[in-house]
């Protein structure tokens, strides 16, 4: 008589990290959504708005690759922006294919208005962040292994 293998149990969908990261990563968009309201910003358009208030002038190409976010997806956001009058584009004087991202006065006055979303989204979260950084080291390394991986694949 054969033994019949009997399939190990699936693991069940809260017991996946994907879910969690997935679910993790909602609850994010939804307090980044209350917490950005004010400054009527997106959260795309906030984290473009985060690189330049770090260093005005960037170019659109490095600000995608910073973001992660390929020119189809960023022009919109882009042209939303200085519709808003918080940005301004400019080509390149020596490289008319690069276009360079200014802050108008507008966008810069944002920056305070800003200065108040991570305080909030800190007391939403909590003591689950620790000040030694663990857990946003912790997401790099899953990012960075993910990334290695697919590229292998």
């Amino acid at each position: 008589m054969t033994e019949t293998k009997v399939p190990e149990r699936t693991a069940r969908l809260e017991e996946q990290l994907c879910f969690a990261v997935y679910q993790a990563g909602h609850a994010f968009t939804r307090m980044y959504r209350l917490a950005l309201a004010e400054l009527g910003l997106t959260y795309p358009q906030y984290l473009a708005m985060l690189v330049l208030w770090d260093g005005d002038g960037v170019t659109v190409k490095a600000l995608g690759e910073r973001l992660s976010l390929d020119s189809g997806t960023l022009t919109p956001l882009l042209k939303r922006l200085e519709a808003a009058g918080l940005i301004r584009r400019e080509r390149s004087r020596q490289d008319e294919r690069q276009v360079h991202l200014y802050l108008t006065d507008a966008g810069e006055a944002l920056r305070e208005k800003g200065a108040c979303v991570p305080a909030a989204m800190g007391e939403a979260i909590g003591e689950i962040v620790n000040s030694d950084g663990r857990l946003l080291g912790d997401l790099k390394a899953l990012r960075e292994a993910l990334l290695k991986a697919s590229d292998h694949s």
